[in-house]
């Protein structure tokens, strides 16, 4: 695909000369794009995470892996962060962590220009890697991923009455449409969905179980553990779960690609299994707010209001937010993935 012109342009271009191509090189195509030429957080941005809602979200992971790494007898070890965003988490996290004595080196990986410089902001001894092998190899890692799965590329596969069909991205006088394209192999297909119904849609990302599978496999060599939160489900399971969100509203996938943020719901049951066959043990799933819940947020926001009492009505607001069961506290959900040897995390009891 040639770089030159806007990348709608370029996509149509590329269909035009190749035909339709995959969901997921369209989704990773529009999502690399669109994180490469903005800061997508915020009020001003199109969508907010836990991290900028309250400071009480990054602190208390902050604090659920230092007292992990206490129990690890306190080794030496690095602080990564999967898809930081402004790195307004790992500000909060590496605060808390410091006031229990936990001063790791900080290691990002991030692709964004215009975000690693927000990043570099907030945290300014950070160093940054494009990818699980950048990171570095002499110690444990304590990792977390907020948010970041759900961007990664998915594939859609469609049943038809002639079988299971790649479901593909088509062009038709600039406007983007999705088409059905050629039959899948079975055997990727799980046994208990192969008979779906016509029209059922079964979705996977090969993207996030290699990236998974390569963090596992790092955890597994140099210890450590990792904290995963997303929205998400414990599948395999039928469902179309893709979304494009643009100034705090959802909006068509398939239009203007590259100027919204396109998400998935999180497979964690396929996540962990591939946590599994690197040799990790893990722990969950739990939804956000039982997790948070569970690591003391009631008393950190009491802890807050008692130290700023003018601001009581937002941070309790903060709270309901990241705990209450209509906002994010049941819709997202966390699991756990530690190193042969590391005790079990706080949270998922």
């Amino acid at each position: 695909m040639t770089e030159d012109g806007p990348l709608p342009e370029r996509l149509a271009r590329a269909i035009a000369l190749g035909g339709a191509i995959p969901l997921s090189q369209y989704m990773g195509a529009a999502n690399t794009h669109y994180y490469a030429t903005r800061d997508p957080l915020g009020a001003r941005g199109d969508f907010t995470t836990a991290p900028e809602v309250s400071q009480m979200f990054g602190e208390l992971i902050g604090l659920a892996l230092a007292d992990l790494w206490d129990r690890a007898g306190r080794p030496a070890a690095h602080y990564v962060e999967l898809g930081p965003g402004r790195g307004t988490l790992a500000a909060d996290a590496l605060r808390a962590m410091r006031g229990v004595g936990l001063t790791p080196p900080v290691h990002f990986v991030e692709n964004s220009p215009v975000l690693r410089a927000e990043q570099g902001k907030r945290v300014a001894d950070a160093e940054w890697s494009l990818d699980i092998v950048g990171l570095p190899d002499d110690a444990p890692l304590l990792v977390v991923a907020n948010e970041f799965f759900d961007a990664l590329p998915i594939r859609q596969l469609v049943r038809t009455s002639q079988g299971w069909r790649e479901r593909l991205v088509a062009c038709q006088d600039t406007l983007f449409l999705p088409v059905v394209g050629n039959t899948v192999f079975d055997p990727i297909i799980p046994p208990d969905l192969r008979d779906a119904a016509d029209g059922s849609i079964l979705e996977t990302s090969p993207a996030s179980i290699a990236i998974l599978r390569a963090l596992a496999a790092r955890l597994h060599a140099q210890g450590g553990a990792a904290i995963i939160i997303d929205y998400g489900y414990c599948g395999p399971a039928i469902g179309d779960t893709l979304q494009a969100v643009r100034g705090h509203q959802y909006v068509n996938p398939f239009e203007a690609p590259g100027d919204a943020d396109l998400t998935a719901h999180v497979d964690f049951g396929t996540l962990i299994e591939a946590a599994h066959a690197e040799g990790l043990a893990t722990h969950g799933l739990v939804t956000q707010g039982a997790f948070l819940t569970a690591l003391g947020i009631e008393q950190r926001a009491a802890a807050l209001t008692a130290t700023a009492p003018d601001r009581a009505d937002e941070i309790a607001t903060a709270r309901d937010r990241l705990v209450g069961g209509e906002a994010m506290g049941d819709l997202f959900k966390v699991i756990a993935l530690t190193a042969p040897g590391w005790p079990a995390p706080a949270g998922f009891e």
